[in-house]
């Protein structure tokens, strides 16, 4: 484990530079085309883990990786549902925390094959939905976690869709992670999340969060999922 670093304009480089490996990492994954029809969830995920660790020396991740297609892309974070294969025209979408240097990444992408134009335009939608949340992030100072969630859920259903999880981000920090255990409802973006997001930290540090949106077509069986940082960078999804 590494010393906590106290300065808070390293730690923010440090989480930027994670991040941006993770775009990195995901635009690999399209450069190579390794979201394809016939790859199993499980072959994908693995292939992910083979690549980061090629190209960074990434051995591990702080939350398990999902990688979600078909119908499976309805199912939230906590749900395990079984192996599925990736089909002609599906859509796919990959949330992987890899660990960059002792320093946590969140990333989420959907992946849209064929010409569906309703999973298009739902993939399409995630990234508006997102930048709407963060305006909103930005706009008030003293926003709560559940604030925010209220307002990204009314963001999706206002875009058309249903949003699809129970949370709607989460703090992200050095590794390990910022102890987010299951009844710590401040460490997320959700109902009865009541403390200002823009705080410190038990240790004293600010704190810094990740905003993932998860709409869903439940009529249709499909979902999609965008995550990233919300208070720093400006890499827009």
């Amino acid at each position: 484990m590494v010393a906590p670093v106290e300065d808070e304009d390293i730690r923010a480089v440090r989480l930027i530079d994670a991040q941006t490996k993770a775009v990195q990492l995901f635009d690999a994954i399209t450069d190579r085309g390794l979201v394809r029809p016939g790859a199993g969830e499980k072959q994908l995920s693995n292939e992910i883990r083979d690549l980061a660790a090629e190209m960074f020396g990434t051995t591990k991740f702080w939350h398990k990786r999902i990688v979600r297609s078909g119908i499976n892309t309805l199912q939230p974070y906590r749900e395990n549902p079984p192996d599925r294969l990736i089909e002609e025209d599906d859509i796919v979408f990959c949330d992987f925390g890899p660990i960059f240097e002792q320093w946590e990444a969140d990333f989420g992408r959907t992946f849209v094959l064929g010409d569906d134009p309703v999973k298009h335009g739902l993939r399409d939608a995630l990234p508006a939905v997102f930048a709407a949340g963060r305006e909103h992030f930005e706009a008030h100072p003293d926003i709560t976690g559940a604030q925010l969630y209220a307002r990204v859920v009314e963001l999706a259903q206002e875009a058309g869709w249903e949003f699809g999880g129970q949370i709607a981000g989460h703090l992200v920090g050095e590794f390990p992670h910022e102890k987010i255990a299951g009844d710590e409802i401040g460490s997320y973006i959700a109902p009865g999340s009541d403390r200002p997001m823009r705080r410190l930290d038990h240790s004293g540090r600010q704190c810094h969060w990740i905003l993932e949106i998860h709409l869903v077509d439940r009529e249709r069986g499909i979902g999609g999922f965008v995550e990233e940082l919300l208070d720093l960078g400006d890499h827009r999804p």
